[in-house]
């Protein structure tokens, strides 16, 4: 390996160097032009003694510069190239290529997509099978394809926004290596350690043996990440990673609320060797509350993007007490512990020097969602009147028992009726020992908590037990009596704690799940700003009688990322999570929003701990290389250029050598010696139409385009399923056999497109097999189709699922998420005189695979009876945009590659005949339109010739 990035693509003709030697052997012999003189016939006096003469020879400095010249010609000729593309694995053997196509292989996909064709290309032209392996895709049975295949297939493949499970395709990729013992493997990584990417190299290399194995990798460490996001009261923060320890760098962060507003930007500056740094937004709590997405600005990856959720807002909580302040010990005050609990997550408002009355006046005045009351007794009439409006409109009232409470009669405020009096350690309603937590309600909010086994509570207030008090529960003490309970009342709710908010009664607000206690009771408001917002949903889950049915355990999908960090529809695969979230994002659970926007969680592609390090290859037996490599520049046009400047030094050294320097004294001489050299230099320097097209690397869309239009081809959609895509490749190919042997139509090899990327003008018709996991279409892709089909495309949709006979099943499910916010016509099944039914066969009716799936079509304006009889075939106004079958058209048409069938037809052979001429009148149809309907004229124009 060379220590220059320098490579020749024609290395054979340095031999030609080789000759430098016979040439400068000939240049010594070779004697100078001889000059021309006057003859002087006194000057052979002079020479009539003989003496010693020593032969003229070519100067040094003009031998070293021709020979300078033949060696740049010779380098020029053996095209020499800087940053040459990373080699690709030589053999002759089948070629694995792994491809990582997580979260932070989106930071540069365009550079890996175009490793990956590097290798691709380098093995057609050796005639290699080839098999590429997307690793954070499902793992499934790998199989030997084409190059040109597997091209396709890379079209289509995208970043997705988790880490990829690479030690999943371990088992598939071990007994590949077993069925093919020369194959070689190509490992295109992220470079991260990510989803145990030295473990999955590791057992690479065991699976091949003494067999090489090629890395290349990611050395800049281009990928970015955020984690941790904490709304604090102060200020929101969030960790910025990297897995370099690199020098000192500075990202810019951007907040933005769920629309996609920006609310704020800051940075985030890494110091020498740090691979993590905060950045920090010093906005208001209302600003800080409505953040729900952070991002890197530039880096374009779900990794860096960090979504929050209700659960990250800093409602604002109004705490006061009934008991006397006591500036002396304020640990022992009521409100101390509260406060403390609720400081990480809420923004603490304390009434300091006012009643009870007062305090909660002057909360419902700041229109709080929450208020909490310590051991508060009695209010005053207005007091409890505007509490109890404001409870009905939705706000989230939580209390502590205490002796005040314990004393005061009933006012329609706390969850349930209360006994007078209280339960203590050797009092009249004694418990032997101090009672410990013994369980939560399965149904209420503290479900997901885990029951701390260190609680114990010596006094508490009993509950008058009546029917609704079980489903009022939400933590119960050893014996069975209450600790917490809750009820709906109105939109709003109200929380009641029998202990005390100190540790007088329990040690409760000494234990970590007080703060998870309260965390729980308070996401169940809003976030205030306006009239109180409790989170109705949650509220009436909660506090319900049904609550068990009520409060859903999952929460489905409502936005999700790609592995871009863009929003996009849920992936039909993706699945709910429980309804306390996820740390992290998995496959089945892709980043996004799960849940209503009101009551909703977020899921993230990297958990609140995580950290970025770089993929460490040492010790593994691997030949690596970057992924990332500059463009390639060839060097011959410049050595061409100096060879040119240095033919031109030649002839002008000859010239003076041969005694040209005595007509340089001339005017006209000098004149044309300038101009000659100006125009030597002009022809030599490069065209600059060639530095262009030398330092741009032609656009992979052109050669795509080059590629569909050089031939009319069929193009398929690729669905992302192996199988089916093999399918539907195999189905186009056995069409286009057909359409070539009857008729005149001669098309191209069908291809692959990806409806989001490709351009779909190329193509007369796209044969769209639709998949139970197809995703709704985004916008931009919805557009794109939409042009498509109004530009004069036609598209057929398979659902390949009329065995079933219901037409309800899942495929039909997912056309009908395709199909969402397309403008797709009015359909009807083909009537038996369309022009499908004539375009070159005569047909009844339109098998595929299967038979009795009817076709359906753009539903055409009604004729009158008379019209209708004497035209022999209907036609609209153009093709139809959209024909949808169930018939499995290209498993009917799909072959082999020795000719034969691929799938069985639902009854016999001539029911595939039928197929590929429904097939052949599809397509003509889509080329010619309606000219079969031009025959209603035929009597109109024999009755005027006379015929």
């Amino acid at each position: 390996m060379s220590a220059l990035p320098l490579a020749f693509l024609s290395p054979w003709l340095l031999l030609g160097l080789l000759a430098l030697p016979a040439i400068w052997l000939l240049l010594r012999l070779t004697p100078p032009k001889p000059r021309r003189v006057d003859f002087p016939p006194a000057r052979l006096l002079l020479d009539v003694e003989a003496r010693r003469e020593t032969p003229v020879a070519m100067p040094w400095w003009l031998l070293l510069l021709r020979l300078a010249l033949i060696a740049l010609i010779v380098f020029a000729l053996a095209k020499p190239v800087w940053n040459p593309a990373p080699a690709a694995p030589e053999g002759a053997g089948p070629l694995l290529i792994a491809l990582d196509n997580g979260w932070p292989a989106a930071a540069d996909w365009d550079a890996r997509a175009a490793s990956a064709e590097t290798a691709l290309a380098a093995a057609e032209d050796a005639g290699r099978a080839v098999a590429l392996v997307a690793l954070a895709d499902p793992a499934r049975e790998i199989g030997l394809t084409t190059a040109g295949e597997a091209r396709e297939r890379l079209r289509v493949i995208a970043p997705q926004p988790v880490s990829p499970d690479r030690r999943a395709h371990l088992p598939a990729i071990e007994t590949f290596f077993r069925a093919h013992g020369d194959a070689e493997a190509l490992w295109i990584a992220d470079g991260l350690e990510a989803g145990e990417a030295r473990a999955f190299g590791q057992g690479l290399r065991a699976a091949l043996g003494e067999r090489p194995l090629t890395v290349r990798l990611d050395s800049t460490g281009s990928a970015r990440g955020l984690a941790g996001a904490a709304n604090l009261p102060a200020n929101l923060t969030v960790r910025a990673l990297r897995a370099e320890a690199a020098g000192p760098e500075t990202v810019r962060v951007r907040a933005s609320d769920l629309r996609g507003r920006p609310l704020g930007e800051t940075e985030a500056v890494f110091g020498v060797g740090a691979r993590e740094a905060t950045a920090t937004f010093d906005l208001p709590v209302e600003l800080r509350n409505d953040v729900a997405r952070l991002e890197i600005v530039g880096a374009r990856t779900a990794g860096a993007v960090q979504l929050m959720d209700q659960r990250s807002r800093r409602r604002a909580v109004g705490v006061a007490t009934g008991a006397t302040a006591d500036t002396a010990q304020p640990l022992l005050a009521p409100s101390y512990y509260v406060t403390r609990a609720l400081a990480p997550f809420a923004d603490v408002r304390e009434a300091r020097g006012q009643g009870a009355s007062q305090a909660v006046e002057s909360f419902l005045d700041q229109k709080l969602p929450a208020i909490v009351l310590a051991d508060v007794g009695a209010l005053s009439d207005d007091a409890h009147r505007r509490l109890e409006a404001w409870v009905e409109n939705g706000g989230v009232l939580i209390r502590f028992a205490g002796p005040r409470l314990a004393a005061a009669p009933d006012d329609g405020l706390s969850p349930v009726r209360l006994r007078q009096g209280g339960r203590t350690l050797g009092g009249a309603l004694a418990w032997e020992t101090p009672q410990p937590l013994s369980s939560f309600a399965g149904s209420g909010p503290f479900a997901p908590l885990t029951v701390p086994d260190d609680v114990t509570v010596t006094r508490q207030v009993l509950a008058e037990p009546d029917a609704d008090l079980p489903d009022r529960v939400w933590a119960t003490l050893g014996d069975g009596t209450p600790l917490v309970t809750g009820a709906r009342q109105g939109k709003g709710m109200t929380v009641l704690f029998h202990v005390t908010a100190d540790t007088r009664w329990s040690n409760l607000p000494l234990s970590g799940a007080f703060v998870d206690m309260l965390r729980r009771v308070v996401d169940l408001a809003g976030t205030g700003g306006g009239q109180p917002q409790a989170a109705e949903g949650a509220a009436a889950e909660a506090g319900s009688a049904n609550a068990a049915e009520a409060r859903p355990a999952t929460l489905p999908p409502t936005r999700t990322l790609d592995g871009n960090g863009a929003f996009r529809a849920p992936p039909a695969t993706a699945k709910p999570v429980p309804a306390e979230g996820r740390a992290f994002a998995t496959p089945d659970n892709p980043p996004g929003f799960y849940g209503p926007a009101e009551a909703g969680v977020a899921v993230n592609t990297l958990a609140a701990d995580a950290t970025l390090a770089r993929l460490d290859l040492t010790g593994l037996d691997a030949a690596t290389g970057d992924v990332t490599v500059a463009e390639p520049t060839p060097v011959a046009p410049w050595l061409f250029t100096i060879a040119a400047l240095a033919a031109i030094l030649d002839g002008l050294a000859a010239f003076l050598l041969a005694g040209g320097a005595g007509l340089l004294g001339r005017r006209s001489a000098r004149a044309a010696a300038l101009a000659l050299a100006a125009l030597g230099l002009a022809l030599a320097a490069p065209a600059p139409h060639a530095q262009a097209q030398t330092a741009e690397k032609p656009a992979y869309d052109e050669r795509f385009a080059l590629e569909a239009t050089l031939a009319t081809r069929l193009a398929y959609v690729a669905s992302g399923d192996f199988e089916v895509d093999r399918l539907a490749k195999a189905g186009l190919e056995g069409l286009t056999q057909a359409l070539a042997s009857r008729t005149a139509l001669n098309p191209g090899g069908p291809i692959a497109v990806d409806p989001a990327k490709d351009e779909l003008a190329f193509f007369p018709l796209l044969y769209w097999p639709v998949t139970q996991d197809a995703a709704p279409l985004d916008a931009a892709t919805r557009a794109r189709v939409d042009a498509y089909m109004k530009q004069g495309g036609a598209i057929l949709f398979d659902t390949r699922d009329a065995v079933s006979g219901s037409g309800g099943g899942a495929e039909s499910a997912a056309l009908k998420r395709l199909l969402e916010g397309l403008d797709i016509p009015a359909l009807e099944p083909a009537p038996r005189d369309h022009v499908l039914t004539k375009a070159f066969y005569l047909l009844n009716d339109f098998p595929g695979r299967y038979d009795g799936s009817p076709l359906w079509v753009e539903a055409l304006a009604g004729e009158d009876e008379t019209e209708a009889a004497d035209r022999p075939a209907r036609a609209g106004d153009g093709v139809s945009p959209v024909l949808i079958t169930g018939a499995d058209f290209a498993g009917a048409w799909a072959t082999g590659a020795d000719g034969r069938p691929l799938l069985p037809t639902s009854t016999d052979e001539r029911q595939r005949e039928m197929a590929y001429r429904v097939g052949v009148n599809i397509v003509m149809y889509t080329l010619t339109g309606n000219y079969k309907a031009d025959q209603v004229h035929v009597p109109a124009l024999l009755e005027r010739l006379g015929q």
